[in-house]
């Protein structure tokens, strides 16, 4: 079953084999069908989460409820001829996250209905977030709240879940748990990278008993049993312009800590814009799953501004031809809507334009639905489908993806293109991660 060969992963890894999966954090249609040709050359799982934030029992920002999101997914495998028995579904930090200005009782209240909703439509990997300080609740001066409150919240929301599959009597795969209070934010930084602190092993030691003595006080033993992973933070983030490189020096305190508990692992966050060899030591310091999201949107970007500048060589003097105007286009909602970017991106207006457009933290992954940029972006890939660009154009603006016509590994057309470009960081993620770990059963070793 899927859920045996996830736990196989995590087995394989604390086994210290090279093994471990990515986590696609992302729901563009385009990366979802680079992420699912990348596993079919791979013959290997995909892991797919959605957010907290963006599908919830209301519809979050995407407008998707969970089941609304499988059946998106499952729409995108179809098109693709990828299988549905090899994708696991994920929600990401489920819990009170987008309702911290309520009182504590009602927001878990919400969180609690949010996590039996992803549960109900057959997410099989559930991330409990409880870390978050709510209305009411007494804080440090690093406005944080205890760890044992953390795990007596995430115990609670692991009930509701569990007390949803009570009302799936035909359910036969039971969901896999994620813990953990050192939880970076969702999409980059938004303080200094210097100011990031890595989880020290005496704090991996404090969440995982408190939170296995919160289960076992709700009689989740069985539950418990299921928990796979713990999210740390192993000092891997970005922001706008940099990067935090991983080093794995500075966490052989927290390594050394999680040898001791069997069937789990770790969980990173963030881990966008790694080396490939950081990535692939990071699975072997036993973070054995790899979240990675705005690098693919950011990818994403890169390809289509390559096509653009493609289309404006190619057809920018042809009267007959009406250019996309993306970029055009994306600034003009960007600056008309900034809700999703406003609160991230700091400086003038010079510095604003600049990072709208080439911000690590790639806040353009929220405005890719919008009609009028949606509808340019076709304008775009037909202007370049109705005839082949020149090679020696591609060379100039996409000179990877050149070489890849030349050897015949992709088609002189944009959307081969834009996969091959996603590509470009799903192959990093899958030589990190070994990509046949998923395939194989531990038990027939």
């Amino acid at each position: 079953m899927i859920t045996r060969d996830l736990k196989n992963i995590i087995k394989y890894n604390k086994a210290k084999e090279r093994s471990g999966i990515y986590s696609v954090c992302s729901s563009n249609p385009f990366v979802l069908k680079a992420v699912m040709k990348q596993a079919q050359s791979d013959d290997s799982l995909i892991l797919i989460e959605s957010t907290s934030n963006q599908v919830d029992q209301f519809g979050g920002y995407t407008g998707m409820t969970p089941q609304k999101f499988v059946e998106y997914v499952n729409q995108i495998a179809k098109e693709s001829s990828f299988p549905e028995d090899k994708i696991i579904l994920g929600g990401d930090h489920l819990g009170p996250n987008v309702w911290q200005d309520r009182d504590a009782s009602e927001a878990l209240t919400l969180a609690e209905e949010q996590v039996r909703a992803y549960v109900r439509a057959g997410f099989l990997k559930i991330h409990l977030d409880a870390s978050m300080a709510l209305g009411g609740d007494r804080q440090n001066e690093n406005s944080l709240i205890n760890q044992e409150l953390i795990a007596s919240r995430t115990a609670k929301l692991c009930a509701a879940a569990e007390d949803e599959l009570q009302n799936m009597p035909m359910c036969d795969l039971k969901p896999l748990y994620i813990i953990g209070s050192e939880v970076p934010l969702p999409g980059g930084a938004v303080r200094a990278l210097e100011d990031i602190c890595i989880t020290r092993g005496e704090e991996v030691e404090e969440t995982y008993y408190q939170t296995k003595n919160a289960f076992e006080k709700l009689n989740l033993q069985d539950a418990w049993q299921r928990v796979i992973a713990m999210v740390v933070q192993p000092g891997v983030e970005f922001s706008d312009t940099q990067i935090s490189v991983y080093n794995s020096k500075k966490t052989q305190d927290i390594v050394s800590k999680i040898k001791n508990f069997n069937g789990i692992a770790f969980e990173a966050h963030s881990t966008d814009y790694q080396e490939k060899d950081s990535l692939r030591q990071m699975v072997e310091d036993h973070c054995a799953i790899l979240k990675v999201g705005p690098w693919l949107t950011f990818a994403l970007r890169e390809a289509l501004f390559a096509l653009e500048s493609m289309e404006k060589e190619w057809h920018g003097l042809k009267r007959t031809v009406r250019l996309s105007e993306l970029q055009n286009t994306i600034e003009f909602i960007m600056k008309e809507k900034p809700k999703y970017w406003q609160k991230h991106y700091h400086g003038n207006d010079e510095q604003l334009a600049f990072a709208r457009k080439y911000s690590y933290s790639d806040r353009i992954r929220y405005y890719w639905s919008q009609p009028e940029i949606k509808s340019a972006v076709d304008t775009l890939i037909k202007n370049l489908n109705r005839e082949a660009p020149s090679l020696n154009l591609v060379s100039q603006f996409m000179p990877v993806q050149y070489s890849h016509i030349r050897d015949g590994t992709i088609e002189n057309n944009p959307l081969s293109f834009i996969y091959d470009k996603i590509k470009e960081v799903t192959s990093v993620y899958s030589y990190a991660t070994d990509k046949n770990g998923a395939a194989v059963n531990l038990e027939d070793k």
